[in-house]
C-alpha cells in the first residue's frame, strides 16, 4: 500500500487485512502493546476511516491504571476484549456501510467528539448488567480508538452526532485532532455565569462566560491551562493571570500569549505559584479573582484556590481528581454570603467541536502552539510514560501511517511542517 498516494488522494487504495494499533489487553502498563490486529469489517450502518493524526491525552493513563473499573468501561474487561486506545483523532472516510452511502462520501475529512451521550448499542453483554445503567460511552474506551491506522465508526458515534465533517479542508490533520481538547475548554468556559446588579435599580443582568473587565486566573500552565488562557482572551477580562510551579510552562505561556493579550488591551501576567496570592491581592485591592479555572488535578491546589476568590466569583474545577483525592472542604459562608459559584465540566459535546474547528478556521487560536512532539504509533507507550512523569509540555501528535525512529520534540507545529513531515516519513509499503 502506498500511503503517500493515500494521503494525497480521496480515492483509497486497497484496504489491508491488518493494521497496527495501540491496544490495552488488561490493566496496567504491562498490558499495553503496539501490535497488529484485524482491520474492522464495516457493517451496514458503520464507516471505516483512515486515522490521519491522533493526540496522546492524559486520560489514557486513567484507562490503563483502572482497566475494567473505569466508569466508561463499566465492567468491560480489556483482558478478554482488548480495546484500541485514543480519543483525539483526525479522520478520512474510506469505506461506507450500505445504509449510509447517500449521507457520507469517500475522502470526506472529519473530526471526532469522543464522548457519546448514548447508551452502548453493540456488545452490551460485555458491560455490567448489559449496560443497563450506562448513559454514555466513548471512542478510545470501548468504542474503537484513534491510535490505530484505521478506526471503525460505530452506530453510537453516528447516532450521537459525534462524527463532525470538516467544512474547511485547509485545517491540518494535527489541528483536527486537537479540536477535542479545545472543545473541552470551550465547554468549560461557557458554563461561567455572572449576575450583575445595578445599585441604583432592582435590575440585574446575566452574563454568560468569563466576566468582561474582571480578573481571570488560570491555575496550571500545562497544555489545558494554556488553552484555557488563550480562549479566555475572547471575553476581554481586564487582567488575565496564569500561574504554575513550573517556570518553563510559564515562559511558554508568556511567549505565546503576551502580545495577543496586549493587542486586546488586556494586562497579562504569568506568575509563579509562590507569588500568586501576593500579586493577585495587590492588583485586586485584596478582593481576589472574578473567575478562576483550576486546570490542575490536585486536591491541595483546588482547595487553596477558594481563598483567591472575589465575592460573586466563579470557580471552575476543570482538573479531574483521583478517587482518593476527590473530596474538598467548602466554606458554606463563602457560598452563602459571598455568593460564589462552583462549577465543573467533563469534556465537550459535538457543538463544542464545531466551535473549536471554527476557531481554527478563523485563526483565533493557533493549535500549533500546543504541539510538543511528533511520533509513530510504536512510541505511544513511551510517550505515556513521559506524560505520567510530567516530562512532556504539550500534546504529542501520532501519525499512524508514518514511521520515525524516535519521538521528535518540536517547539511548535503548523500545516507546512506537517506536510514536509508526511512527504518524508509516510510508509511506502
Amino acid at each position: 500500500m502506498d500511503d503517500a498516494k493515500l494521503y494525497s488522494s480521496c480515492i483509497p487504495p486497497q484496504i489491508p487485512d491488518t493494521m497496527k494499533a495501540v491496544i490495552l489487553k488488561g490493566k496496567g502498563f504491562n498490558k499495553l502493546v503496539v501490535d497488529r490486529t484485524a482491520v474492522p469489517q464495516v457493517g451496514d450502518n458503520q464507516l471505516l476511516c483512515r486515522v490521519d493524526a491522533a493526540g496522546v491525552c492524559t486520560s489514557l493513563l486513567k484507562i490503563i491504571k483502572q482497566g475494567r473499573e473505569h466508569p466508561l468501561l463499566n465492567g468491560w474487561d480489556p483482558e478478554h476484549y482488548p480495546i484500541i486506545l485514543g480519543d483525539e483523532g483526525s479522520l478520512t472516510i474510506i469505506k461506507i456501510g450500505n445504509n449510509l452511502k447517500s449521507t457520507y462520501s469517500i475522502g470526506q475529512r472529519c473530526a471526532l467528539q469522543p464522548a457519546v451521550d448514548l447508551r452502548p448499542i453493540v456488545h452490551r453483554e460485555r458491560y455490567l448488567n448489559n449496560a443497563r445503567d450506562m448513559q454514555k460511552c466513548a471512542v478510545g474506551y470501548t468504542l474503537g480508538g484513534c491510535l490505530a491506522r484505521y478506526i471503525l465508526i460505530q452506530e453510537e458515534v453516528l447516532e450521537g452526532g459525534c462524527l463532525i465533517p470538516l467544512s474547511d479542508d485547509d485545517i491540518p490533520y494535527f489541528a483536527a485532532a486537537l479540536a477535542e481538547p479545545v472543545s473541552c475548554v470551550i465547554s468549560a468556559q461557557k458554563r461561567h455565569m455572572h449576575f450583575i446588579k445595578k445599585k441604583s435599580t432592582t435590575a440585574a443582568s446575566l452574563i454568560h462566560g468569563i466576566l468582561p473587565g474582571g480578573i481571570t486566573l488560570i491555575i496550571g500552565a500545562g497544555i489545558m491551562g494554556r488553552i484555557n488562557c488563550e480562549m479566555a482572551l475572547r471575553f476581554n477580562p481586564r487582567h488575565l493571570i496564569i500561574s504554575d510551579i513550573n517556570t518553563e510552562r510559564l515562559n511558554q505561556a508568556q511567549q505565546n500569549l503576551r502580545q495577543k493579550a496586549e493587542d486586546k488591551g488586556i494586562e497579562f501576567q504569568a506568575v509563579p505559584a509562590a507569588k500568586l496570592s501576593e500579586y493577585l491581592m495587590r492588583i485586586s485591592n485584596n478582593k481576589g479573582a472574578d473567575d478562576i479555572i483550576v486546570a490542575v488535578g490536585s486536591n491541595q491546589v483546588q482547595q487553596q484556590a477558594f481563598s483567591l476568590l472575589n465575592a460573586k466569583a466563579v470557580i471552575n474545577l476543570f482538573g479531574g481528581l483521583s478517587v482518593s483525592e476527590r473530596f474538598l472542604q467548602v466554606d458554606s459562608r463563602q457560598v452563602h454570603y459571598d455568593e460564589i459559584t462552583i462549577i465543573g465540566s467533563s469534556g465537550g459535546d459535538p457543538a463544542d467541536v464545531h466551535a473549536a474547528l471554527q476557531t481554527f478556521s478563523e485563526h483565533r487560536l493557533d493549535p500549533g502552539n500546543y504541539v510538543a512532539g511528533i511520533a509513530s504509533l510504536e512510541h505511544t507507550p513511551a510517550v505515556l510514560q513521559l506524560i505520567e512523569s510530567n516530562q512532556i509540555n504539550g500534546r504529542v501528535i501520532i501519525y499512524p501511517h508514518a514511521s520515525v525512529s524516535e519521538l521528535m520534540y518540536v517547539d511548535r507545529w503548523d500545516a507546512d511542517r506537517e506536510k514536509k513531515f508526511l512527504d518524508s516519513h509516510l510508509n511506502k509499503k
